[in-house]
């Protein structure tokens, strides 16, 4: 039966329940729900925005969850519903759907599950069901067919067609190219491998994983001893290896933004999860390109072409769905997003239409694995198939397939049921558990594999290849019990990882499955016969082939294609214009700032992040290099960068190639890199519109140059994808996405506190450097200049000399290790003025006097807006830096100095230009402010705009603080107990837990880790423990409210409450709670026992996530941590969306243990009242706050630290937890 609940703003929340529920069940509920109150209606009238029926959403997955941890029983499904006015309010189609009233049938489904087909003609149903087959893999079935002496299953069919697909299958990588009459000699695929060939490196696995590997350093593993129980974290050395992943989701992006690129992000996520016998992810990248927004009117680089009748969703919509998803993903999974891109490109010419209606979106990332688990283990038979993670849905059913045409090719439910569905919080609890056999002595797991593409087809296959294998279709968990079993094992559900494990150890990790909340089903095993058999319960087979049968004999993929040159014409311009074109550049979405997108996207999770995006004492997000520390010793790390020019690629494919390589290089080598270029490995991942005229030539000769080039740098290209079916139709009408690779770089970094930044340090007595790397004339083509005035260009540059070019990288990286750059960036979109002023614009000062009379090109336009490869470095001790450039054989020219005006003046041949330097930062600014309307809503990002400027972060150290350990007595060698302790508390969703365990083991705890199912279970009391920290994350993805889930945990479990109150009640105890952590401790009145009326957390002004590094006042306070601190300012981390506190009572009312040093918003990113961040109990034992201390305890983790503190070990944040364990030091004396 249905049960309806109003909310107090109105809103309608559906349960659907197995019983009458008792008195004591409807108060629990009520509670959940916001105070909402049961209504007595069996049906209610009118229009309601809601779910649909047959889709159960995560946000119902994860509040019946909450249910159930509450004691609640016989809840199946939990949704929210939405009045409007009529039928024709606003929705999401895609997601959503219009009820005219709603009743007791809104969860029934009119459907029974279809029966087993026996396909009579594969040649209809590969029409009908849109399977892309080619007409020899039609024939290959209908031979299978005959030789079988039967009919072949629709399952057997559709999983041929998804295990075969173009998606996963790359055969055009792997095919035959005749371009022009003549027989290329290497596929594509041999191409890219012949880079590792040549330049092996520091490779240890390539091509035969869904993610590479290299040798990495050895680094300190700080993990509990066990995990299947609380226990104290201990730390180890491990050797590493580092991993390296990029993965693009354009098509089910285009359809459905926030959940196509969300799931994006968590199927690279899994890739590298599913590495080896398992591998960890640390921190991401992403790259969005669309069509133009037109976010506004005016924009003449816009009117290129008309807008189309979009498809699915607008440009705009995309940008902002899109970018919506993949940030919500990786904020809630707990990965942050450290690099990116973004491109908006449209151009009409030669009677074809270019732009990116079909859409790309990419996601990568870095991470590592232990070296024992990098190479997967050979499967046996008798060993026991795994499958952890959510439940099967009708999802994604042909995904793989509809994803390798044209988009606009199939009917629109065929394209429809590839909307994905995504859920960040179930994918984490999968990842804890991995974690935790990654990191035990001895790891169980034999192999691994994701689920994406193809679902249980393609990642069980896989699995059970070598030996067969059989699963029992009894043992997968279904959510729709509609599923054919077609659909059973098709479907593309994502959050979920099959895995080979041997029987003797299943038992223990259930153990950890069960404690972390993760889901687990043993389905089947391996076998030696090598079919592929999946059972029903009466038997049944709807899939029974040989392995070598499933996997398919199809002849290879011909490609047949002529050579198309394609003119574009030249940029014209007139130079008296200058001023004119650098507002117009900078106002391009790929050069303009990308606030918008830095603002939503957490970039601090897990600690261990030593560059991200945003820099300078007024954060704005100017760094393309990404880096992350491998443990927290901040010493060893990785860096990561992205490179790509799609226009320049239409001009000449062989320059986009080179220009795509050069750019990502020329991002990363501002980290010192352990072995300079040698260290770096490429992923490239190339979206092409294949079979067209003149493409796959243009496609073959973009692979040759990237492959060529690499080769002759000396390094490798150890993985990648394609996606090749990069059109999208109209009618009859066709759209070419440009021919684009994206290059991800990935590398070692032996010191992530030198990494430089692009911020030019204020000090007249230093030189700006420009260092060509391109060895090539200056050209305009493929420019965003020439895109500003709506023009391609007929001469796009490249790279002349690869030796020089690695002589120029590796001379840099030289002067990096020696300490000689003060700041550096890199020439690419946008040109050599984008650069000059993106080193001033985080600054509040000064600016640049710069001199181009010694370069010998004439043409200033061409000297400030080509993006031929080259960098500019601000340097000190000039003679040490020309000496080593010299010997290098490197050019060079000085072309500036610091001025204390806040201009660049440009001068050129006796002309001088003057670009002021605030008046452009606003103009950069402006398209950042024109997207972020569509997410912050009109006041907030207009309150953005207007003070981004005015919120400078100034620091106050306490006088006594020196930034060594030792005046702490602490210290980061300590292996031994100290016998203080302290305990987190964590529950699923919670991704905050291991940067604060490492903060109190630091200051001197010995910390233990402890799971809410510790405690509901009674195995975990606390009762040996002085201190307890609620983590930070997203405790059952902020569901009915941050931490109310979290909190029915306590409140509505007997023995979980008693380990609460008990811990409370002795007076020798000191409790912590940080980000949703706090939220917990503010719902559950733990900082105000003696208050009637207890504060509140509210959603921010912005009702969007805040991710940013801001500057935090610590007022006079009693409190054990923070009174020392009273009267300093500090830089802090702040990751929410729910971080605004309301006061009942006057403030006075309150201990205030931290204030946001600005009061208006951003500096204030959630309109807390005062600006208050944090609060503590009365007697000052008991503290909680929103911003993320733990993420900041050392100088290198901060996103601006003062820069005449180069040699502190720790920032002041650890004085905090020193404190704490003093205070518990003395309690125990």
């Amino acid at each position: 039966m249905e049960l309806f609940f109003k909310t107090p703003e109105q809103q309608i929340i559906a349960v659907d329940v197995m019983h009458e529920l008792s008195a004591r069940e409807v108060e629990k509920l009520s509670w959940l729900f916001g105070r909402a109150q049961l209504l007595a209606e069996t049906c209610l009238d009118g229009w309601f925005v809601g779910p649909r029926k047959e889709m159960i959403t995560p946000w119902s997955t994860n509040a019946v969850e909450i249910t159930q941890n509450m004691g609640l029983e016989g809840i199946s499904r939990i949704e929210e519903y939405f009045p409007v006015a009529n039928g024709n309010a606003e929705h999401d189609p895609m997601l959503q759907r219009m009820y005219d009233g709603i009743d007791q049938k809104i969860f029934e489904i009119d459907k029974k599950p279809d029966p087993i087909v026996y396909i009579d003609d594969i040649v209809a149903y590969n029409a009908q069901e849109g399977l892309a087959l080619s007409d020899e893999e039609v024939k290959y079935l209908n031979d299978l067919s005959k030789k079988l002496g039967r009919k072949l299953t629709d399952s057997e069919v559709f999983g041929f067609s998804q295990v075969n697909s173009e998606h996963c299958r790359h055969k055009i990588f792997n095919g035959v190219f005749i371009i022009d009459g003549e027989e290329k000699e290497s596929s594509l695929f041999k191409l890219i491998k012949r880079t590792s060939e040549e330049n092996p490196n520091k490779l240890v696995s390539a091509y035969k994983d869904n993610v590479a590997f290299n040798k990495g350093p050895v680094v300190e593993q700080f993990a509990p001893a066990t995990q299947d129980k609380p226990d104290f974290f201990e730390i180890k050395d491990i050797d590493t290896v580092i991993s390296l992943k990029a993965e693009t989701h354009n098509f089910p992006t285009t359809v459905e933004p926030f959940n196509g690129a969300a799931t994006g992000t968590g199927g690279e996520i899994r890739d590298r999860l599913g590495g080896g016998k398992a591998s960890l992810p640390i921190a991401g990248t992403a790259v969005y390109m669309t069509s133009y927004p037109r976010s506004e009117e005016g924009r003449e680089w816009e009117e290129a072409m008309p807008p189309r009748k979009w498809l699915y969703q607008t440009p705009e919509q995309i940008l902002i769905k899109a970018s919506n998803g993949a940030s919500d993903f990786g904020n809630k999974f707990g990965q942050p997003l450290i690099c990116g891109s973004l491109l908006t490109f449209e151009h009409a010419e030669n009677y074809k239409k270019f732009a990116y209606d079909k859409v790309i979106m990419l996601a990568g990332g870095v991470g590592f694995a232990t070296m024992r688990d990098a190479l997967k283990g050979e499967a046996e038979p008798g060993e026991k198939v795994v499958v952890m993670g959510g439940d099967n849905y009708r999802i994604g059913m042909g995904g793989g397939a509809v994803s390798s045409v044209e988009t606009g090719r199939y009917a629109n439910a065929i394209e429809l049921n590839a909307v994905q569905r995504a859920n960040p919080e179930m994918q984490k609890r999968v990842s804890n558990v991995i974690r935790a056999l990654a990191e035990s002595n001895e790891n169980p797991i034999i192999s691994i594999h994701d689920h994406g593409a193809g679902g249980h087809l393609n990642a069980l296959s896989e699995l059970v290849e070598a030996t067969g294998g059989k699963i029992d279709m009894a043992e997968l968990p279904v959510g729709d019990p509609t599923l054919s079993a077609k659909e059973i094992v098709g479907n593309e559900s994502q959050e979920r990882m099959g895995m080979l494990i041997a029987e003797k150890n299943i038992e223990h990790v259930r153990r950890i499955a069960e404690r972390e909340r993760a889901p687990m089903y043993v389905v089947g095993e391996t076998t030696d016969d090598h079919r592929f058999v999946f059972e029903q319960k009466d038997g049944v087979r709807p899939i029974d082939l040989n392995m070598e049968d499933m996997f398919g004999k199809a002849p290879r993929t011909v490609m047949r294609d002529e050579t198309v040159e394609e003119k574009y014409e030249d940029v014209t311009y007139n130079a008296a214009d200058i001023h004119q074109y650098v507002e117009q550049v900078l106002q391009l979405e790929a050069v303009a700032c990308k606030d918008w997108l830095t603002n939503k996207v957490d970039r601090s999770v897990t600690g261990k992040v030593a560059r991200q995006q945003c820099q300078g004492e007024i954060q704005l997000p100017l760094s393309d290099c990404g880096v992350v520390a491998l443990d927290y010793r901040g010493k060893s790390g990785i860096a990561t960068s992205i490179g790509h020019a799609p226009q320049a690629a239409m001009i000449d494919p062989a320059a986009g190639s080179v220009l795509s390589v050069a750019e990502a290089l020329t991002n990363i080598v501002w980290a010192p890199l352990s072995e300079g270029l040698d260290s770096v490995s490429l992923s490239a991942n190339w979206m092409w519109p294949c079979k067209n005229p003149g493409e796959d030539a243009r496609l073959y000769k973009a692979v040759e140059a990237c492959s060529r080039f690499a080769c002759e740098l000396g390094i490798n290209i150890p993985t990648g994808k394609d996606s090749l079916s990069m059109t999208q139709k109209y009618g009859d009408e066709k759209v070419y996405s440009p021919g684009t690779v994206i290059i991800s770089a990935g590398a070692e970094v032996s010191d992530v506190k030198k990494v430089v930044s692009p911020v030019l340090v204020r000090d007249a007595r230093t030189a700006v450097y420009y260092i060509d790397f391109s060895f090539d004339a200056l050209s305009l083509g493929g420019s965003a200049f020439a895109q500003s005035l709506g023009k391609v260009g007929c001469q796009a540059p490249t790279v002349q000399d690869s030796e020089y070019f690695a002589s120029a990288f590796n001379a840099i990286q030289q002067l990096i290790s020696e300490g000689l750059i003060l700041a550096g960036h890199d020439i690419s979109a946008g040109g050599m003025i984008t650069a000059l002023l993106e080193m001033n614009f985080a600054n509040t000062e000064g600016g640049l006097e710069v001199k181009l009379d010694k370069l010998p090109e004439k043409d200033l336009i061409k000297i400030l807006f080509s993006e031929n490869p080259g960098v500019l470095i601000q340097v000190k001790d000039r003679k040490a830096v020309e000496k080593i450039l010299e010997e290098a054989g490197v050019g060079y020219a000085v072309v500036g100095h610091p001025c204390s005006e806040r201009h660049i003046l440009v001068s050129k041949d006796g002309a001088e230009y003057l670009f002021g330097i605030d008046h452009l930062r606003d103009v950069w600014f402006s398209s950042s402010y024109l997207l972020d309307r569509k997410q912050s809503g009109e006041a907030q990002a207009k309150a953005r705009f207007l003070n981004y400027k005015e919120q400078p972060l100034h620091y106050h150290f306490g006088k006594s603080f020196t930034g060594k350990m030792e005046q702490y007595g602490i210290s980061a060698d300590r292996r031994k107990p100290s016998g203080i302790k302290a305990a987190i508390i964590r529950e699923k969703g919670v991704n905050g837990d291991r940067e604060m365990a490492y903060s109190l083991y630091l200051a001197g705890f010995d910390v233990k880790d402890v799971h809410m199912t510790d405690l509901i279970s009674g195995r975990e009391t606390l009762e040996d423990v002085n201190m307890i920290v609620y983590c930070g994350g997203f405790s059952n993805s902020d569901v009915l409210g941050s931490a109310k889930g979290w909190a029915g945990g306590f409140l509505w479990n007997e023995k979980a409450k008693k380990a609460l109150d008990d811990f409370y009640a002795r007076p020798d105890t000191l409790s912590l709670g940080i980000c949703n952590g706090c939220q917990l401790m503010v719902e559950l009145g733990l900082l105000t026992p003696d208050h009637e009326e207890k504060p509140r957390m509210l959603h921010n002004d912005s009702h969007k996530f805040e991710s940013q590094f801001l500057g935090l006042t610590i007022p006079k306070n009693n409190s054990v941590m923070f009174g020392s601190l009273s009267g300093d300012k500090l830089g802090i981390w702040v990751a929410h969306g729910e971080g605004k506190f309301s006061f009942p009572y006057e403030l006075d009312k309150y201990n205030v243990i931290a204030q946001y040093s600005y009061d208006a918003y951003p500096a204030n990113p959630n309109g807390s009242p005062c600006a208050v961040a944090g609060i503590a109990s009365a007697d000052g034992r008991h503290l909680a706050m929103m911003p993320h201390l733990e993420r900041a305890i050392f100088p290198w983790q901060w996103g601006y630290y003062p820069g005449n503190r180069k040699d502190d070990e720790i920032s002041p944040w650890i004085e905090a937890f020193v404190n704490a364990r003093k205070w518990v030091e003395n309690i125990k004396k």
